[in-house]
Formats: structure tokens, C-alpha cells, sequence
């Protein structure tokens, strides 16, 4: 392992994370509510830290290996959210304790969206702010780890789709340099930023709010400068507009730049998960529209369709932006859109859940096995985007599936343990590992009234559900750190 470039990394990043500690208090000075000390203390310690660790090694120049860049990333998350909680620390308004300032903070970062504060309405505008600065800046390092970084490593929902992918985009790298292809899903992640903040501005939102909701949007956040989310507007033109952008933040950032490079929207079609991402949405959205209209939820067709056409984007693609109190309509809903949110966003997007990819493939490896079933002796590949799927993807989807329902029993059953009631601690554990946010029951509006131990719990099911769950497991197996 090689200390030197680790402590390097990570104190580049805690410096280069310390300048946006610096953007709330030019909000501040805006707003003039005397709110930037918290901010300044924030980026003093950061930026200290940062330099106590790289100043000594910065000299030392060695290539990344394979072990140290799973710790590299494990870092990028936990070290950073933990230097995320130090403003919220400090600020009095609200008072926040060590865990929920943590709880808080690396919410924002894994773009979880599950909050502890309440009273949003009344806050300082520099808080706001930069709880929805922290979404957007760990949406940015989602996209770039997963594409750049992640499938260098042989980790994350990338290489799946590599296996998958057809048409034009069928490289390990989407540009012949890895700092390229970075910089290219910047572009197109600011892009969509700035489209989405013009949007809601010209649906009414004031500057704050759009610019605001456009980080968590994009992001797929969910954290709200209200506490009635995006109910707070009252507007389906608002309320369209974060369907459309939810919907595109939720597909494979890599595809988008194989549209914007071929001028080909056709390339959304031709890709199969991208089909059975839309395909999922729309049937989701058609049983919510229908059963909220049935079952007079909603007087109105047109409020049916948009309230129920939203709340589906928002929860399938792990957003989390409400406009009602969705964990209290009727029937089954709230638990078919829960349910959804395990499939989530697309492999390489900002969105939660096991990914869209894993799904397909779970469901082609099934219909095999019944397929085998009736010709015991036919050899029967699976295939996507006319390409065959070798076997080591399946297993690495199998084994994915199986960690994953073991680690969602395990901080399910610790949950309970802590006090939470079953359907409470389900959906919290839902939410934590696929990056979702609002779940049911106690933890339907916020999180504020948990125990501080169930807030651990789902700070790691949050980190968990962000690095993919094997880029975490990998470090808690001590054959990793035997040489």
C-alpha cells in the first residue's frame, strides 16, 4: 500500500473541497444574514487538513495501484463527508449535533437526500445553499468516478454496461484520455445544471430556488430549500420540468455523450437500457396515475396525472422530491414506488438503487433458467444489444444481488433492534442503500426522530449504496490488507 499517494490524494481533494465552503458565504453577503463564520471555520479546518496531509508527500510521484485506488475511493466519500459536516457543525441555526451534522452531510454528498432538519423555510439562505452544493458536487464525483475512475479499478455498474453496450460505444474510455473524458461529463453535467436552472426560472421560480433545485435535480438529490419539497410551488409547469430533468439525470451520463458526439438521438433507442429504464417509469407512472384517480386521491384527472406522473419519476430514479405525502396515499403505492427505487437510474447516471442494467440482466438470466428448464441440453447465451453476455458479468450480477440482500437484512434487523417499527425501518433501509431519501412511515417527512445508532447505521447503508457495496465490502476483508 502506498501511504505516500493515498495521503497525496486525499489532501488535494480536502483542499480543492474546502473552496466550496467559500461560495455560501458570497450568499450570505447577498442575503446579508450574517451567517458566514460557520463557513470560514469549515474551510480553515478543511483546507488546513488538506495541506497537512499533502505538503509532506508532495513530492512523491508513483502510479495509483488497484489496492490503493479501492481506498482512494472509499476516502473520496467518507473523508469528504465527514469534512462536509464541520460548517454544519458550527452554524447555530439550526443547532446540529456531530451525528446529524454527518448524517446530513454525507446525505448530501451520496445525493441521498435524507434529512434530519427541519423548519427549511425559516434557515439562512448560506445553509440552503450549501446543503444543495453538496448534492451537486457529489452527483459531479459520482459521474466521473463511475466512468473514469470506477472501471480502471474493474468495480461499479460501468463495466456492466461496457459488456452491454451497442451501437458506437463499445471502449473502456469514452475519449482516448481518462482527463478528457472527465472533462467531457463535466460539460455535459453543467450543461443540464444551467439548462435546468433556466427552466425552472422561466416556470417561476425565483434565482434561489432555481439555481437551488436545479444542484439536487440534476444530482438526483432530492434536498429541498422547503420543507414541502417541491409542493411548495404549487405548479405542474415546475413540476413537468423536473420530470423531464429528473428523467435525464437519471440515464447513463456516457450515452448522453455518445448522443451529443453523433448528433444521434436515435442512440437512446438503440440501447436496451435505456429502453427498459423508460419502460419501467412508464408503466409505473400508468398504475400510480390510474390508482390515484380511482380511488378519488384526486378529484381532478389532470391533478391525478401530474402529482402521480412525478412522484413516480421522483422515487423510481432515487430523486426523492415530493409534492404530496406520497407514504400516506392509498392501497399498495407507496410500496410499488418504493419497490421501484431498487432498480433505480441507469448504470453511470447520478441516480441510486441496484441499476437498471442489473435488473435486465436478473430477468434474462431468469428466463434462461426456465428456458433450460423445457431444453435441458440447449446451450442458451444471454444477449444484449445483439452482443453475448459472458458468464463472469452474470456471476458479478448474482453476487452484487446476494450482497445486497444481505447487507439490507442485516441493518433491517439493527434497526429494528434500535426501536423502529417494521415498515419504518424497511423503508429507511431502502432509502440509505438505494440513495433515495423519504421513506415510510416515522421516516416518511425526515429523519430528525430516529436514534442516533439508526442514523449510523444508515449513514453506512447511504455509503454502501454509493460505492456499489463491493467497493466498500472489499475493505472490511482482511485479505485485502495482508501483502
Amino acid at each position: 500500500m502506498q501511504l505516500q499517494v493515498i495521503f497525496k490524494i486525499i489532501g488535494l481533494l480536502l483542499m480543492l473541497f474546502s473552496s466550496s465552503m467559500l461560495t455560501p458565504v458570497i450568499v450570505d453577503l447577498i442575503y446579508q444574514e450574517n451567517d458566514s463564520i460557520p463557513f470560514l471555520m469549515g474551510f480553515a479546518v478543511t483546507f488546513g487538513s488538506g495541506l497537512l496531509l499533502w505538503y509532506p508527500v508532495r513530492h512523491y510521484r508513483k502510479e495509483l495501484r488497484l489496492r490503493d485506488g479501492f481506498i482512494v475511493v472509499v476516502l473520496f466519500w467518507t473523508v469528504l463527508g465527514l469534512a462536509g459536516s464541520i460548517p454544519l457543525m458550527f452554524t447555530l441555526q439550526p443547532y446540529m449535533s456531530f451525528t446529524d451534522a454527518v448524517f446530513e452531510s454525507i446525505s448530501g454528498l451520496t445525493t441521498t437526500g435524507a434529512t434530519v432538519i427541519t423548519g427549511l423555510d425559516n434557515l439562512p439562505h448560506a445553509i440552503l445553499f450549501y446543503r444543495q452544493q453538496l448534492q451537486w458536487l457529489g452527483g459531479m464525483g459520482i459521474i466521473v468516478l463511475a466512468v473514469a475512475v470506477l472501471p480502471m479499478l474493474g468495480i461499479g455498474g460501468m463495466s456492466l454496461y461496457r459488456a452491454e453496450t451497442p451501437g458506437p460505444m463499445k471502449d473502456t474510455k469514452l475519449t482516448p484520455r481518462l482527463t478528457e473524458t472527465a472533462k467531457a461529463l463535466w460539460y455535459i453535467y453543467l450543461s443540464l445544471t444551467i439548462l435546468c436552472a433556466i427552466s425552472y426560472w422561466l416556470a417561476g421560480m425565483d434565482v434561489f430556488d432555481a439555481i437551488s433545485h436545479s444542484f439536487a435535480t440534476i444530482a438526483i438529490g432530492g434536498f429541498s430549500t422547503h420543507d414541502a419539497s417541491m409542493g411548495y410551488f404549487n405548479s405542474p409547469v415546475i413540476e413537468m420540468v423536473a420530470v423531464v430533468f429528473m428523467l435525464l439525470a437519471g440515464v447513463n451520463f456516457a450515452l448522453h455523450f455518445v448522443v451529443w458526439r453523433s448528433l444521434n438521438l436515435g442512440s437512446y433507442l438503440k440501447d436496451s437500457e435505456f429502453r427498459t429504464y423508460i419502460t419501467i417509469l412508464m408503466i409505473v407512472s400508468a398504475i400510480t396515475i390510474g390508482y390515484l384517480y380511482l380511488t378519488d386521491t384526486f378529484i381532478e384527472p389532470m391533478n391525478a396525472f401530474h402529482h402521480g406522473l412525478f412522484q413516480a419519476v421522483s422515487i423510481g430514479t432515487t430523486t426523492g422530491f415530493t409534492t404530496a405525502e406520497y407514504f400516506v396515499w392509498p392501497g399498495f403505492l407507496p410500496v410499488l414506488l418504493l419497490f421501484v427505487s431498487f432498480i433505480g437510474g441507469c448504470a453511470g447516471s447520478t441516480g441510486g438503487g441496484m441499476k437498471v442494467i442489473r435488473f435486465l440482466l436478473l430477468l434474462k438470466q431468469g428466463k434462461r433458467e426456465i428456458m433450460k428448464l423445457i431444453h435441458p441440453s440447449a446451450q442458451i447465451p444471454i444477449r444484449m444489444g445483439g452482443k453475448s453476455v459472458s458468464p463472469g458479468v452474470i456471476e458479478s450480477v448474482w453476487g452484487f444481488f446476494a450482497a445486497y440482500v444481505g447487507i439490507f437484512s442485516i441493518m433491517l434487523l439493527t434497526l429494528m433492534m434500535t426501536g423502529l417499527d417494521q415498515i419504518s425501518a424497511f423503508s429507511a433501509v431502502a432509502a440509505s442503500l438505494n440513495n433515495l431519501g423519504p421513506g415510510l412511515g416515522e421516516v416518511g417527512a425526515n429523519y430528525a426522530s430516529i436514534t442516533d445508532t439508526a442514523k449510523w447505521v444508515l449513514v453506512f447503508g447511504m455509503l454502501m449504496g454509493r460505492l456499489e457495496i463491493f467497493t466498500l465490502l472489499v475493505l472490511l476483508m482482511p485479505a485485502f490488507w495482508r501483502r
